[in-house]
């Protein structure tokens, strides 16, 4: 800020800058849930709605009952299994009671113990057919489980074909959404950006300077995060194009604002010091910061302000310091006091 604005000045410019960026934020809030609706103006798509109906329906039917089948296969063969586990342990204990009681048979040698080993062996054979006959369901089950797989194989291949080309009927379909949602925002947010550059030109200094500058906040969000990210990519190469068209159009911009800002200054350069001087004296604000900051006033170049010799610009040769008329002081040319006797400057418009 100016080092010649007033305090309480400089503080309240300080709360409008609070007030410019609330308006903003406010206004970025009320934008961005607008936007976000937006997205709600087309319906989502699914890659099942682009599926054939007739071959979809038949081959999702099959899909459904080969799984059922599959799913079922798979509770029956672990049924199966668990009767083939409960089979071989009835097998192993009944087996590990016969050994032990044979043993004891060859220890006494009692021949009236014939008939309770034909009995012993005759359970133990019935145990080894249970078992079989448990192994040979297992069998069956795997082999209808493995039926049951291949045929969930083949639908679901049958299936990936089909959404396979529904996909792409989908991506394409998916692309013209997102550029319809794109061109919401666009017609949404360009005309925002647009009224934003008119006030930026033409009310940026204004009474309502603080409502001008919230709005163009908020108009630059909308623009770059709520468009720009969602500008369709088509592999990146739009992303590209658009980048390097806006490039060219700002660095063009800036490069002709530069040629006209140079030509502004050559010209006033070559104005007569009371006219330059005169037009300096209407922003007095302008002239006491440039001085502030070392540089001359009227080209904008950096000047020695501390040299006590240096009276006039080296460079456009405008006045840069001149002496009271009342104490003879050396004092700010621009200034419209002196500051050692407070004599007003009636004469700040003339030359040096």
């Amino acid at each position: 800020m100016s080092k010649a604005m007033r305090l309480s000045e400089k503080w309240f410019q300080r709360g409008l800058w609070l007030v410019a960026l609330a308006f903003a934020a406010f206004l970025i809030g009320l934008g961005g849930e607008v936007v976000e609706n937006l997205s709600m103006v087309e319906e989502p798509l699914t890659v099942s709605q682009f599926v054939e109906p007739r071959a979809g329906g038949a081959a999702q039917a099959v899909l459904a009952s080969t799984r059922k089948a599959m799913a079922t296969a798979d509770e029956e063969l672990a049924q199966a299994r668990q009767r083939l586990k409960v089979a071989q342990a009835n097998k192993a204990s009944v087996r590990e009671t016969f050994d032990n009681w044979r043993a004891t048979r060859h220890a006494t040698a009692r021949p009236d113990q014939d008939k309770e080993l034909i009995e012993r062996t005759r359970q133990l054979d019935a145990l080894q057919a249970a078992e079989r006959t448990a192994q040979a369901a297992v069998e069956g089950q795997e082999l209808r489980h493995l039926d049951a797989s291949q045929a969930h194989a083949r639908a679901q291949a049958q299936w990936d074909v089909l959404e396979r080309a529904a996909t792409e009927r989908y991506d394409k379909a998916e692309q013209l959404r997102e550029l319809r949602v794109f061109g919401y925002r666009l017609v949404l947010t360009l005309p925002l950006l647009l009224v934003a550059v008119l006030l930026w030109r033409h009310e940026r200094k204004g009474t309502w300077w603080p409502f001008v500058w919230g709005f163009i906040f908020f108009a630059l969000f909308a623009f770059f995060v709520e468009l720009v990210p969602y500008l369709p990519s088509y592999g990146g190469y739009v992303r590209y194009v658009v980048g390097i068209l806006i490039t060219v159009l700002v660095g063009r911009q800036a490069i002709v604002s530069l040629q006209r800002y140079l030509e502004r200054q050559r010209n006033a350069e070559a104005l007569p010091d009371t006219q330059r001087r005169e037009r300096l004296s209407l922003d007095y604000d302008t002239a006491l910061t440039r001085m502030g900051k070392g540089v001359c006033p009227g080209c904008e170049r950096p000047v020695d302000l501390k040299d006590p010799a240096l009276d006039f610009c080296p460079h456009c040769g405008i006045g840069l310091f001149r002496r009271c008329e009342v104490c003879t002081t050396r004092r700010n040319a621009f200034t419209r006091f002196c500051s050692v006797c407070g004599t007003r400057d009636d004469t700040s418009r003339a030359p040096a």
